[in-house]
């Protein structure tokens, strides 16, 4: 059935949407696994209705059927050849919290810190909470049987469920609880095979490999609910579920205890358990460097090479840390750290949560992949284990970096597995890491479920009679194996559909050098392994991305959804010119936010303008890659003639024809020139720069910067970068900046020709004419830099160019990476200078809009400490202000450039009281400021000499 058919014969049956384009099926081709196995179509359910429309249709043409919440899996069992449906888009509704009897009922699209925003007032939470606990949906966790750190007191999914709603394999509606007699023969079932159920399954707690049919013991309760969880999608599609609750904690204390190394720290695991901790992670030293590494620093931690933190509770905090001070003597750590402290507390937790992100890598950069990262023994095995293990990876040349739920037996490790070059040694790592476990007694998996990645390894763990009762068990649900084959029964190889195998090599087209991925384009895409996080709102934690994504809620717009575009394209699925590509790139605004908020280091802005320079390289592009990508080209031409410039966009007929000419939104304003450029002012004055400071953003006094009297030779010389929008909009901005350096006793010199760091031309893809401007720029700067001058940007965009995309776009000239290390900005500056303090203003309130690529190349935490310096009450946007240089100006851009502004800065705006300062960089957050809210912003260099 052609992908037209297949929508028009499902769309008219839908209240939801059906989608067969190859864009799509790209984007739900892989989940967070090493697996690709592209879908016929991809539905989106807006009713229970539209699930069971869905599967009969299923039914009907003999496609499968796999259901997917936030597409997180690392096992493969959120994938499938058939329909997908992803319950999170519609169906993410909470129906209910019943909070006396600590009961909730919600959609399978629920996202766990959804759930627990709502159940907080009521002083409840969920109990279970994965690491992807910001997108991950319930409907996920209840195939997988998540857990998370806390599993330890407040048990694993399969704890909580008390009834679940859902569709079996024939489309029969079915309310699972604790009575065998809502499935026809599931009594029958029970009683044929008790003894199976009672000595193989349910031996420990993170036994989590195969079905968990131990539930449907008399013993246990006749559980059908609880047995149904961790069946990962093969034997129902879920309609609703209602869970438990538990209480928040009163008081939480965390205890780190530090041993020799993470085997040690989990022989000692007896006596912490003893204490009855809230949880227990661990993480050994190798995970701890790469943090630092990351980071720079990370907090104090107890003397050791593996450490433990045990999170204990109280009634009070005096209850809590007199559970912890017991612990502390308890236990045969080397040292360790009682932290009480909340704020301290969870600087320490994110150290485990940094950590397991960067886990990604190896200690050596080289990438690392899921496979084997869920193992886990019944706990008094688990140094032994771990001993083992480590002897196996060597045994296999194998690396990688541990962590996991130590309490419970549950090890985390993401392995540089050689999945592309030699996948028969990959499995064969599979099959003796397996049989390992086993030795230890324990399960392939101890949270994430079996799916792909496993579930043909069951053979090793369970015996020819088990896994037949597995087949039964899912043959009463779903006779006609419709829903997820290839999963848990009748299993699909561990190494087929590897998304890495057979990869062909992509041709060089000497555009980015994609150093820190061995300077391969396809390396660089695959980077995305697909955990989510993109999906994720983090602004409360100052996270910036995925702004379309946060705006829209659109796999199409996340960083995952775009990077598995970009992977068929590199594996030869797709052409680069291809409508997949241009539609997934479109509403990227090339923030940089995923650079460095996706745990992978993915950047779909640099693999944007690498696409769009492959794909218009020598061919006709659209208007605006002239119109905007040329910018610095006629702005240069405008600031001859400002006041025509300026009277000519005035004039609203002649705007509109000229900005929809130039493939610009005409609901755009056109920014207003200054009357003289900065360069013009600086070349007028002899190099002398008066600026009437009276005229200027209220400035209280006339100053006079006399530049020829600072040139003294014995001054130490400091270069400003004079951007094309500060030199053409702002030079307020660039006269306020020689004043700042002028003072701490630098000369101030600029270059001495116009030059441009190319900033519009990497945007649009336009990288021969980007490399050079960089070149000229070089030419420029190198006899200063050479010195061991500094170079100083006031352009957050212009100056991360200078200190990132110049050695990317040209690794082979050794004067980029110098002039890289040179680049400073304004506050990086200002603070390396031991001779200077910012004013106290301690009765000033500022709005701060940190720009994206401040945020994710040059890092804001000098600005922030600046401003906490001076003793100012800000308030800090977090994410994108929406205008992102040349992305909001263009045409048809302009709807979801405004959403992305009302998901931060213009809420914020409107907060907060009108005598607050709003304090913004970037040009493009100074604009879109000025145009959706009127509000004039105003630069670092501007607010430090006000008074």
């Amino acid at each position: 059935m052609t992908e037209d058919r297949v929508v028009a014969a499902l769309s008219g049956r839908l209240d939801g949407e059906v989608d067969a384009s190859e864009r799509r099926r790209a984007e739900y081709s892989s989940d967070a696994s090493n697996y690709r196995v592209p879908p016929r179509a991809v539905v989106f359910p807006r009713t229970d209705a539209d699930v069971a429309v869905a599967l009969e249709f299923a039914r009907e043409n003999g496609w499968a059927v796999t259901a997917r919440g936030g597409g997180t899996s690392v096992a493969g069992n959120a994938i499938g050849p058939g329909l997908v449906l992803d319950f999170s888009r519609h169906l993410n509704r909470i129906l209910e919290i019943d909070a006396q009897a600590r009961v909730a009922r919600v959609q399978p699209g629920v996202v766990l810190s959804e759930l627990q925003r709502a159940a907080r007032p009521h002083g409840l939470r969920f109990g279970p909470d994965p690491s992807t606990q910001n997108r991950c949906t319930l409907g996920g966790m209840i195939g997988n049987n998540a857990c998370g750190p806390r599993a330890v007191a407040w048990g694993r999914t399969s704890d909580t469920v008390r009834e679940l709603r859902i569709l079996d394999g024939t489309g029969a509606e079915r309310r699972l609880a604790n009575d065998l007699s809502v499935l026809p023969g599931l009594a029958e079932f029970t009683a044929a095979h008790l003894a199976a159920l009672r000595t193989d399954l349910g031996r420990f707690e993170r036994q989590a490999s195969g079905y968990g049919l131990e539930h449907l013991l008399p013993e246990r309760g006749s559980a059908v609910a609880k047995a149904f969880v961790g069946s990962e999608g093969t034997c129902g599609l879920l309609l609703d579920a209602t869970v438990e609750l538990v209480e928040l904690p009163k008081a939480a204390v965390l205890t780190v205890l530090g041993y020799p190394d993470i085997a040690t720290a989990a022989d000692n695991v007896a006596a912490v358990m003893a204490c009855g901790p809230t949880a227990v992670e661990g993480i050994d030293a190798r995970l701890v460097d790469a943090v630092r590494a990351h980071r720079g620093t990370v907090p104090e931690l107890p003397r050791g090479g593996g450490w433990l933190f045990v999170e204990t509770s109280g009634d009070t905090p005096a209850e809590a840390l007199a559970v912890a001070e017991r612990l502390r003597r308890s236990v045969d750590a080397l040292d360790s750290r009682v932290v009480a402290d909340p704020a301290a507390a969870a600087a320490l937790w994110h150290i485990r949560a940094d950590g397991a992100g960067l886990a990604g890598r190896t200690p050596d950069g080289q990438p690392a992949w899921p496979g084997w990262e869920d193992a886990a023994v019944p706990p008094e095995r688990l140094g032994a284990y771990l001993r083992d293990f480590a002897d196996l990876t060597r045994e296999h040349g194998v690396d990688g970096l541990l962590y996991g739920h130590i309490g419970d037996g549950c090890i985390h490790v993401r392995l540089d597995l050689p999945i592309a070059e030699a996948p028969q040694r990959f499995r064969r790592f599979l099959f003796d890491a397996a049989e390992l476990v086993v030795r230890h007694g324990g399960s392939l998996s101890g949270e994430h479920g079996d799916g792909r990645a496993r579930s043909e390894l069951l053979s090793l763990m369970y015996s020819r009679s088990v896994l037949d009762v597995f087949v039964g068990y899912k043959a009463l649900f779903d006779p006609a194996d419709v829903l997820n084959p290839g999963v848990l029964v009748e299993p699909r190889p561990i190494d087929a559909d590897l998304r890495l195998a057979g990869l062909p090599p992509v041709p060089v087209a000497r555009g980015f050098a994609f150093p820190e991925d061995r300077g391969d384009l396809g390396t660089a895409v695959h980077r995305c392994v697909g955990v989510g996080k993109c999906r994720a709102d983090t602004r409360a934690a100052g996270g910036f991305m995925c702004p379309s994504y946060l705006a829209t809620k659109d796999e199409k717009d996340s960083t995952r959804g775009r990077a598995r575009v970009l992977q068929e394209v590199v594996r030869g699925a797709l052409p680069w010119s291809s409508a997949a590509v241009a539609e997934s790139l479109d509403l990227c605004l090339s923030c940089k936010a995923c650079r460095s908020d996706c745990p992978a280091g993915v950047d779909v802005a640099t693999y944007k303008s690498e696409a769009l320079y492959r794909r218009y390289r020598h061919r006709p592009r659209p208007r605006d890659h002239y119109s905007l990508g040329w910018l610095p080209r006629w702005l240069a031409l405008a600031t001859l003639l400002p006041r025509t410039a300026n009277a000519l966009a005035g004039n609203a007929v002649l705007r509109r024809i000229g900005l929809r000419a130039a493939g610009i939104d005409p609901r755009r304003e056109v920014p207003r020139l200054a009357d003289r450029s900065f360069r013009r002012m600086w070349r007028d004055l002899g190099h002398t720069a008066t600026q009437d400071r009276t005229a200027t953003q209220g400035h209280t006094a006339a100053r006079d910067l006399d530049v020829t009297a600072a040139t003294e030779a014995d001054r130490p010389e400091v270069m400003l970068w004079i951007d094309t929008f500060t030199d053409a909009f702002d030079p307020e901005i660039a006269l306020a900046a020689v004043e700042l350096v002028q003072s701490l006793g630098y000369r101030v010199r600029i270059p001495e020709r116009r030059v441009c760091c190319g900033l519009t031309w990497i945007s649009t893809g336009q990288l021969d004419g980007a490399r050079a401007r960089l070149r000229a720029t070089l030419d420029a700067v190198h006899e200063h830099v050479r010195g061991g001058g500094l170079v100083v940007g006031l352009e957050p965009s212009c100056t991360a160019v200078l200190r990132s995309d110049l050695p990317e776009l040209l690794p082979e000239d050794p004067r980029a990476a110098a002039t890289a290390r040179a680049v400073r900005t304004l506050a990086e500056f200002l603070s390396e200078q031991s001779n200077w303090r910012p004013p106290r203003q301690t009765d000033r309130k500022v709005v701060v809009q940190p720009h994206c690529h401040h945020h994710a190349i040059l890092g804001f935490e000098t600005d922030r400490q600046l401003l906490t310096t001076m003793g100012i009450k800000v308030t800090e946007v977090t994410g994108c202000c929406g205008l992102a240089g040349n992305f909001g100006m263009q045409r048809d851009h302009y709807d979801i450039s405004v959403a992305v502004a009302e998901n931060g800065l213009l809420p914020t705006l409107r907060a907060v009281e009108d005598e607050s300062i709003f304090l913004a960089d970037g040009f493009s957050c100074r604009t879109q400021a000025a145009q959706l809210a009127g509000r004039r912003g105003r630069h670092l260099a501007q607010f430090l000499l006000e008074r």
